[in-house]
């Protein structure tokens, strides 16, 4: 991992991977995690490398919600805003038992617990600043707890965090209010899918979700919003970069699927400020010097994304010859 983020350090932000703020909430059975001082110390390994050629680098903190395992979390039961579970299969390559297993009914918080969640997104993101970080990036997207709250399709509550458009995003920004409080606004961002049916999430208005939250994300100053444009599988339809544009006054980055000369355009024509990418980035560790020289990619090796070695990780080569 040290190796992998300091290749990246010529982004101009590096945004890690999901990281558990929790122990035993484990949905992909060998994720980090930023809740005990070990993982302080291993992750400030990280940062010194990637600050040593003059990066910057947020730690994204993350509550999988009831997409976590129990099989992965030694048996501790998935939580969600409501008890229903995710109706398709933890994949083979995120379990130890190497197979595919049925995702199990979460049970649903109480309100005292939706507190105690809250502190620990305040206490991961005081241990990311330790862990050398420049900040971090609350995940509020693709099924996992923040938005399991926000969206309809996983959320029944009642009032005060279930119900209306207000209640559905409560959580959210009282999870934003805290991580504020925690290490200031310019060092937080959050990550946002309202488009996205990836496990299992509909909503019947994500544009309003987008326009009531990106107004309250836009009053509590914060460094930026990171939306994911679209729907990995295509099923829900919508602009809501340009909703998010539109009510959050701050940095708009945007996902999934932009091609280089794409991102550069969205970003002539103010629709974002920034656009991140994610698979062109593993396979390429200096994409932005590519880019800026419009060299050719390397081509992903996806079969090695979620492998645990060098192969397809760190053995990506740099340009040559321009």
């Amino acid at each position: 991992m040290v190796e992998y983020y300091a290749q990246r350090a010529s982004a101009g932000l590096i945004i890690a991977e999901a990281t558990m703020i929790q122990e035993n909430q484990s949905a992909f059975w060998t994720e980090p995690g930023i809740y005990s001082a070990e993982q302080v110390q291993g992750w400030k390994k990280v940062t010194d490398a990637v600050h040593a050629r003059q990066g910057r680098i947020f730690l994204q903190i993350w509550h999988g919600g009831r997409a976590c395992a129990p099989e992965n979390s030694e048996g501790t039961e998935s939580v969600a805003p409501s008890a229903i579970a995710i109706s398709n299969h933890v994949g083979a390559e995120f379990n130890p038992s190497g197979e595919k297993i049925k995702y199990s009914t979460p049970r649903a918080l109480t309100e005292a617990e939706i507190q105690e969640i809250i502190a620990l997104y305040a206490t991961a993101a005081k241990n990311a600043i330790e862990a050398g970080f420049d900040g971090v990036e609350i995940h509020g997207a693709n099924g996992y707890l923040i938005d399991e709250f926000l969206r309809e399709s996983a959320n029944k509550r009642d009032a005060p965090y279930g119900g209306s458009i207000e209640n559905r995003a409560r959580f959210a920004i009282e999870v934003v209010e805290a991580v504020v409080a925690a290490i200031g606004a310019d060092r937080v961002g959050i990550r946002l899918s309202p488009l996205n049916s990836y496990n299992d999430m509909k909503d019947s208005d994500p544009a309003a979700v987008v326009k009531y939250l990106c107004t309250k994300l836009s009053e509590l100053k914060i460094a930026f919003v990171h939306m994911m444009r679209a729907d990995f599988y295509g099923l829900q339809k919508g602009d809501v970069l340009k909703v998010a544009r539109e009510n959050f006054k701050g940095v708009i980055i945007a996902n999934m699927g932009y091609e280089i000369d794409e991102a550069e355009e969205a970003i002539k024509a103010h629709e974002v400020d920034a656009v991140c990418f994610g698979v062109k980035f593993i396979a390429n560790p200096d994409l932005p010097e590519r880019a800026a020289k419009q060299a050719p990619l390397n081509v992903p090796r996806p079969q090695f994304f979620y492998a645990r070695g060098a192969e397809g990780y760190t053995d990506y080569p740099t340009m040559q010859g321009f």
